[in-house]
Parts: C-alpha cells; sequence; structure tokens
C-alpha cells in the first residue's frame, strides 16, 4: 500500500507516533532515513464511550496500524502527570509520588519517562485496558506522555542565548506551559483554558512569579489553536517585547517537509530528539 511519499510494504523501514487524546485520535508514520516520507491521519472518538473502546476500535479500524514497524511510540495526552529531578527518583516510589498529587482512580498504570536531556522524571497514568489493547497490538511499543518530548526538545532549544523562556503549546481547550533557564526546567504545567484571555492570564502570572525581564526574555507560541495563538500574541505585545512561533519543521533536515506542519508539536518534538 502506497500513500502520498509512504510505501507501505517497507513499513519495518518507518516510525509510527500514536497519539491519544480524549478529543480525537491521531497517527504519524516517517522514514528517518528519507525524512520528506512522511504520512499523517486523524482518527474522531466517540466521546460518549471509554478511551478503552475508542482504542480498541481505532486499531480494528486502522489498516495502517496493522504494519510492521521499525519503531512505535504511544504518546497519551493527559493533564495527570507529574515531573521529579532525576537525582531523587526511585522506581519504588514511583506510585506514592504520583499520588501525592492526583487521587488515585480505579484500574490505571502508572508509567514513567526518563529524560536523559533535561535529567527529568515524568510519571503518567493510563487507563489499564487501553494499555493492555495497545501492548497486545504492539508489544515493543514504548509509551510517553505528551509532555515528555516537549521538555526534552525545548530543553535543547532553550540553551541558545542569555535569557529565560516560556513556551505555551495551546490546544483545543487546555496550554502546556513550559518555563527553562537556560536549558534548566524551572516550571511545567498544563492548563484548561477557553479562550485567548485565559491563556494570558495564566502566562503573565507565570511571568510575574518567575520575575522575568519584560524586554529581554522571551514568550514561544505553538499549537493546534491557531485563532488562540494568534490572539494571545497581539493581547501580550502590550506586556512583552519578545514574542515568538515556533518553528520545528525549521529542525528537521530536508525542505520537503511540509506535512510536519499538520502533526502536532509533541509528535514533532519527539521526532526531532529521537
Amino acid at each position: 500500500m502506497t500513500n502520498g511519499n509512504i510505501d507501505f510494504t517497507k513499513s519495518n523501514q518507518y516510525t509510527l507516533s500514536i497519539r491519544l487524546s480524549t478529543d480525537g485520535f491521531s497517527f504519524s508514520v516517517y522514514n528517518p532515513l528519507e525524512e520528506c516520507d512522511f504520512y499523517f491521519r486523524t482518527y474522531s472518538v466517540n466521546t460518549q464511550q471509554s478511551m478503552a473502546a475508542n482504542v480498541k476500535a481505532f486499531l480494528a479500524q486502522t489498516d495502517e496500524l496493522k504494519y510492521t514497524y521499525r519503531q512505535i511510540n504511544i504518546l497519551i495526552h493527559t493533564v495527570r502527570y507529574t515531573s521529579v529531578p532525576l537525582e531523587l527518583f526511585e522506581d519504588e516510589q514511583m506510585e506514592t509520588i504520583y499520588y501525592q498529587n492526583f487521587r488515585k482512580q480505579n484500574n490505571e498504570i502508572v508509567l514513567c519517562n526518563v529524560l536523559g536531556k533535561s535529567n527529568v522524571v515524568v510519571l503518567f497514568s493510563i487507563d489499564k485496558l487501553t494499555h493492555l489493547f495497545l501492548s497486545e497490538q504492539f508489544p515493543n511499543a514504548r509509551f510517553f506522555s505528551t509532555i515528555s518530548p516537549q521538555i526534552e526538545y525545548l530543553t535543547s532549544r532553550s540553551k541558545l542565548g542569555n535569557n529565560n523562556k516560556l513556551y505555551a503549546n495551546i490546544h483545543a481547550n487546555s496550554m502546556d506551559v513550559f518555563a527553562l533557564d537556560k536549558g534548566r526546567l524551572q516550571l511545567v504545567n498544563s492548563y484548561a483554558v477557553n479562550n485567548a484571555g485565559d491563556c494570558a492570564y495564566y502566562l503573565l502570572n507565570i511571568w510575574k512569579q518567575l520575575t522575568y525581564d519584560q524586554e529581554h526574555d522571551e514568550l514561544h507560541l505553538t499549537g493546534d489553536n491557531i485563532v488562540y495563538r494568534q490572539q494571545l500574541s497581539e493581547q501580550l505585545k502590550q506586556y512583552l517585547r519578545r514574542i515568538f512561533i515556533i518553528n520545528p519543521q525549521a529542525d528537521f533536515n530536508t525542505s520537503h517537509t511540509a506535512r510536519i506542519e499538520d502533526i502536532p508539536f509533541d509528535i514533532q518534538s519527539l521526532l526531532i530528539c529521537e
């Protein structure tokens, strides 16, 4: 099967990245040897059904997932995550630490991502049945919180220059925020948002709490909610001098990657960090 630049008969050369969110699923297929080879598709979910039921249907109905891939990444978009400094992390304390931050839910499993570039461990959870369905179909898959590849990518990116940087990834109803001081993670959090004003409120409060400089420190915006992003940029211009839009596709080593713009920022970050 060939679709666009992707020849699925060569799938064992490709990386499959699946992104699961309560507002919809998506996946990308990427050839790391030929970076212009991209394939991206979204999948609508039934909000009346559980995550596990939606995942089961997604796996059954999506032919592209039935090939054998070189590598499979599964990203879970959730606000139920927490970060721990690597030097303080112990495997056997994983659930204890996690449930100090979140109320325990039935039938979930706690997973972790150890982030080598940023010296941080991200703890997150996934429904056990969802994890079972995915693990049965993809025994060698790697599971990530969507926050994890963003931290790794932005850690490297923030080392450029001599100033503090605040990053915001704006989704349909939420916003991921990262504050970094030359590669050192100061803050990571996610907020529920209903409009660009909500985004501005959180970002300006963080800016004030971290005593960032309005003239020299930087705000970087990205995300699939382009309307909020544009409105936010306009609203904040009167307060902050240096506002930028992140362009991750510039970090790919080819000029044939227009479709990368369609792919969620967390998947882009994961592919760049590989």
